[in-house]
């Protein structure tokens, strides 16, 4: 099972970075902000929706969010360090495997929210855990304030 993850998150890169290759620079700054932006909005939603115990309806927003964190690997090469607006501090670059490892670990944590939603008996706290604690780790280290 873990090989076959493995093989498809490979192509899954391999894929998007073709993509990638063929738009500017401003299209990729712009693209990454733009799902930076959509995860935020879906979070919130989320949160009303936890609260109001429609767990069935944020479901697809969690897998929405899970989805962006795995394209937003590939949104970050190294030509697009400046520019455009970016809030993308050098820390990316400089550690990239720690960005990717943590983008990662964000999309896999919305599926385990997905999950988890389901039995936990605090929605807020395991919502607070496997989701907005990985969006604070992210802006801590890699993002300019705002």
């Amino acid at each position: 099972m873990f090989k076959i993850k493995t093989i498809v998150v490979a192509i899954f890169i391999f894929i998007s970075q073709q993509l990638h290759a063929a738009q500017s620079v401003e299209e990729i700054i712009k693209g990454r902000k733009a799902m930076f932006s959509e995860n935020y909005q879906n979070a919130k939603k989320i949160s009303i929706l936890l609260k109001s115990k429609k767990i069935e309806e944020a479901k697809p927003l969690m897998k929405k969010i899970s989805d962006n964190y795995k394209k937003l690997l590939n949104y970050f090469p190294e030509n697009t360090k400046e520019g455009f607006k970016t809030e993308a501090l050098p820390s990316i670059w400089e550690n990239k495997d720690e960005f990717d490892s943590l983008m990662q670990k964000a999309s896999d944590d919305m599926i385990k929210l997905a999950k988890a939603i389901e039995t936990a008996q605090n929605l807020r706290a395991v919502q607070k855990e496997l989701m907005w604690s990985n969006c604070s780790a992210c802006h801590d280290r890699f993002r300019a304030p705002h």
